[in-house]
C-alpha cells in the first residue's frame, strides 16, 4: 500500500484544503438543481456561520494518509466508491490508484479512452472486458493497448469481443506474462491465440473457454496446449465447444490440473478421460461432466484418479450402475456426487449402494432424475454418516417410507431439499423428530404436501428453516443442471465488486446465441434448462465452504 504516498496530491501543509468539506471538481455536472443549490449553500458564508468554531475552517480527512484512505474505499461498494471519487481531486486521485478490479463496456468507441482510463487506473490487476452481440466490439488495437496498460493483470474476462483475433491474443500474452485466470466466451480468436496464451503466461492457474468459435471443425483443427502454461494450470473449463477435442493435448499435458469441467461439448471423450487414468500420477480431485458423450468406459477410467473428491454426472446417458460402481469402490475420498440420471434408469441402487458402501466421507448428494428405493436410500443413511446436505428430485420412487427413514438415520443432515416427489404430509412430518442438526428444509412441487404441514413442523421445530412450495408439479422442468445456475463459474469468474465505467449508454448483456448444431446434436444438447429450485439450491450449496452456515 506504500504507492499511495500523500506526495502525490499535494498533501503537505501548504497545499491542504482548508475548507470543512473538501472541495469539488471544478466544472463538476450536477445532475439536479437541488444538488448545485446544496453546494453553493455548502461554499457560501451563511453555510459556514453554521459551523461550531470548534472545529475551525480546516479539513480533517486531508489528516488521513493515502494508504489509510485506500482502505476505507476499499470496503465500499462499487457505487459508493464513484461517488467518493468526485469529492475531490485528492479522493479521485487515491480512489483510481487503490482500485483493482475493473469492468468495461467493450464497445469499439471505447478505444480513444483507453490511455485515459488506465492512466487513471493504472493499478488494476482484475478486468472484465464485456460487448453485447448487436455491437461492434474493441479490436486488436484496443486488446493490445490495453495490455501494455496493465501489463499486471492477473486476471482477465473477456464477453463478446468478436473483433478480437489470434493478433490481438498473441499481442496480450506477450504484454501480460503474470497472468493466473483467463476466461473467454463467444469470441471468434482460434487456436493459435489459445497457444500463445498458454506459451507465454506461464503462470496461468485457471482457464475458461465457452463457445470459441474460431476453432476450425473437423479434423483440421489445430492442437492446442499445453505450452508453458502445463506446468501451472489447475483448472480447466470448457462449455458448448463445437471441436472441444482440440484441447486435448492441454488437458493430458497439464501435469498438476485438479479440476476437469467440461459442459456440452461435441465428441466421444472416453479416450481423453482413459489418458489421464492412465497416469497413476494424476492430481485431479474435481470432475464435472454435463450433457456429455461419456460412457461406463470413461467412467472406469476415472475410477484410477485417487484424489477424486467432486462428482458431477449431469445428463450423460450412456453412464450406467457399472461405471458407478467402479468409480466408487476406488475413489474413497469422495465426498459431493451430483447424478442426473436424466430419467433413463440407467443408474440405481446398484450404483447408489456401491456409493454407499464406499464413500465415508460424502457429505453432499445430490440425486435428480433417479428412481432408488428404500434399499438403496437406507445404505445411504446409515453408512454415510457425515451426510449433511441431500437434494431428492424428480423421482417415481420416493414416498414416505423412504424418507422416513432418512429423518431415522441421517444423524448429520443439515439441509434436505426434496422436489417432485410422491411424498405426502405423513412423511414431511418425521422430520418433527429426526435429523436433530437439519437447520433447513425445501419441498417444491410435491402434489400430495398439503400447506399445513409447514406451519405444524415450525410449530415443533422452531429452529428449523422450513421452505414449502405446494403448487402444481411440472415434472419436466425438474432440472439439476448445475451450469445453468452458474455455480461452477465462480473460480474464473469476477466477485461482484467489478465496477462497470459508464464510458458508453449500452447495456452489459451478454451474447446468448449457441453455436450452430446438426439435427443429431440437437437431441443430445438441446433445451437447455432455466433457474430451478435444484440449480439454486446447488449453486448455493457450491458457494459456500461446506460448513453449516451454508443456505440451502
Amino acid at each position: 500500500m506504500g504507492q499511495y504516498s500523500s506526495t502525490h496530491c499535494g498533501g503537505g501543509p501548504k497545499n491542504r484544503h482548508h475548507s470543512l468539506h473538501p472541495s469539488p471538481l471544478p466544472n463538476h455536472r450536477r445532475s439536479t438543481s437541488s444538488q448545485s443549490d446544496f453546494f453553493s449553500l455548502m461554499n457560501s458564508d451563511e453555510y459556514e456561520s453554521t459551523i461550531p468554531s470548534v472545529f475551525g475552517n480546516r479539513d480533517y480527512t486531508d489528516d488521513i494518509p493515502d494508504e489509510c484512505l485506500a482502505l476505507i474505499f476499499q470496503c465500499l461498494s462499487s457505487g459508493d466508491r464513484k461517488k467518493c471519487s468526485l469529492v475531490c481531486r485528492r479522493w479521485l486521485l487515491v480512489e483510481g490508484q487503490s482500485r483493482h478490479r475493473l469492468a468495461l463496456n467493450a464497445k469499439s468507441e471505447i478505444l480513444p479512452y483507453i490511455p485515459t482510463i488506465f492512466s487513471r487506473f493504472h493499478s488494476v490487476t482484475k478486468l472484465a472486458l464485456r460487448c453485447d452481440r448487436k455491437s461492434v466490439s474493441v479490436n486488436d488495437e484496443a486488446l493490445t493497448l490495453i495490455s501494455l496498460r496493465c501489463s499486471n493483470l492477473i486476471r482477465l474476462k473477456i464477453r463478446g469481443c468478436r473483433d478480437v483475433t489470434d493478433v490481438g491474443m498473441s499481442a496480450f500474452a506477450k504484454n501480460c506474462k503474470s497472468l493466473k485466470k483467463f476466461s473467454c466466451g463467444s469470441c471468434m480468436f482460434g487456436a493459435k491465440g489459445m497457444n500463445a496464451l498458454l506459451d507465454y503466461c506461464s503462470s496461468l492457474e485457471e482457464l475458461s473457454v465457452k463457445r470459441l468459435r474460431g476453432i476450425s471443425d473437423g479434423f483440421a483443427a489445430d492442437p492446442i496446449g499445453p505450452g508453458a502454461a502445463g506446468s501451472s494450470l489447475k483448472s480447466i473449463c470448457l462449455k458448448e465447444l463445437y471441436n472441444g477435442q482440440c484441447f486435448a493435448p492441454l488437458i493430458i499435458g497439464s501435469k498438476n490440473l485438479k479440476t476437469l469441467k467440461l459442459w456440452r461439448c461435441l465428441g466421444d471423450w472416453d479416450r481423453l478421460f482413459e489418458t489421464i487414468g492412465s497416469n497413476r500420477e494424476n492430481h485431479v480431485a474435481e470432475i464435472h461432466l454435463e450433457r456429455l458423450q461419456v460412457s461406463d468406459t470413461g467412467l472406469m477410467a476415472i475410477s484410477n484418479c485417487p484424489r477424486l473428491e467432486i462428482l458431477h454426472l449431469v445428463k450423460t446417458p450412456e453412464c450406467t450402475d457399472v461405471g458407478v460402481v467402479a468409480v466408487a469402490r476406488k475413489c474413497k475420498l469422495l465426498r459431493k456426487i451430483h447424478i442426473d440420471g436424466w430419467r433413463t434408469n440407467r443408474i440405481g441402487d446398484e450404483g447408489l449402494v456401491a456409493i454407499a458402501e464406499n464413500s465415508s466421507n460424502l457429505k453432499e448428494l445430490v440425486l435428480i432424475g433417479l428412481n432408488p428405493t428404500s434399499t438403496s436410500l437406507l445404505a445411504i443413511a446409515s453408512n454415510c454418516q457425515k451426510l449433511e446436505r441431500l437434494a431428492l428430485c424428480g423421482s417415481d420412487t420416493i414416498g414416505d417410507p423412504e424418507v422416513s427413514c432418512i429423518a431415522t438415520k441421517c444423524m448429520a443432515l443439515k439441509k434436505l431439499c426434496i422436489k417432485g416427489c410422491e411424498v405426502t404430509d405423513e412423511g414431511i412430518e418425521s422430520f418433527a423428530w429426526g435429523c436433530p442438526n437439519l437447520v433447513k428444509i425445501k419441498v417444491k412441487k410435491c402434489k400430495n404436501v398439503t400447506g399445513d404441514v409447514a406451519d405444524w413442523l415450525r410449530a415443533r421445530r422452531r429452529s428449523l428453516a422450513v421452505n414449502l412450495d405446494v403448487g402444481e408439479i411440472d415434472i419436466e422442468h425438474v432440472d439439476g443442471s448445475a451450469s445453468d445456475s452458474g455455480a461452477l463459474e465462480e473460480a474464473v469468474e469476477f466477485q461482484h465488486t467489478a465496477t462497470t465505467l459508464p464510458i458508453t449508454g449500452a447495456s452489459d448483456s451478454l451474447s446468448t446465441s449457441n453455436v450452430g448444431r446438426s439435427s443429431s446434436s440437437r437431441q443430445w444438447f438441446g433445451g437447455f434448462g432455466g433457474r430451478s429450485l435444484v440449480a439454486c439450491t446447488i449453486r448455493r450449496w457450491s458457494n459456500g465452504n461446506g460448513d453449516s452456515s451454508e443456505s440451502l
